[in-house]
């Protein structure tokens, strides 16, 4: 990733970690920016075993689920899948009014993220 990444990618193992950078993701630049990274973990990289941990993410724009979506469909094409951890229940609140919580799996922490790949 490039010195001005929106996102902090480590693994562990065969599963990679990403922690996003932003309290807010709301701007359609911003949200396009991450949308190429993560895109470009699976697309480029191949990466299989995704987790997205929430941790810093306070807001994040109606346009980033579909960010979201189309990253999940990503790895479910290459066997894949992706999973969140550490939603605060505002965020978690978003996907539920959406009906979007039974498309994604969610974990307290990322320790039981982790765990959900084992």
């Amino acid at each position: 990733m490039s010195g001005d990444s929106r996102l902090l990618v480590q693994g562990i193992g065969d599963v990679t970690i990403i922690n996003f950078q932003d309290a807010s993701i709301l701007d359609t630049l911003l949200i396009q920016k991450i949308a190429a990274e993560l895109y470009g973990l699976v697309d480029e990289k191949a990466k299989r075993k995704i987790i997205l941990d929430f941790t810093t993410v306070k807001y994040m724009a109606s346009q980033t689920l579909g960010v979201l979506l189309t990253l999940q469909k990503k790895a479910r094409t290459l066997k894949g899948k992706v999973v969140f951890c550490s939603l605060k229940p505002d965020l978690m609140k978003v996907f539920k009014i959406t009906g979007l919580e039974k498309m994604f799996e969610f974990y307290d922490d990322e320790t039981k993220a982790l765990d959900a790949f084992r």
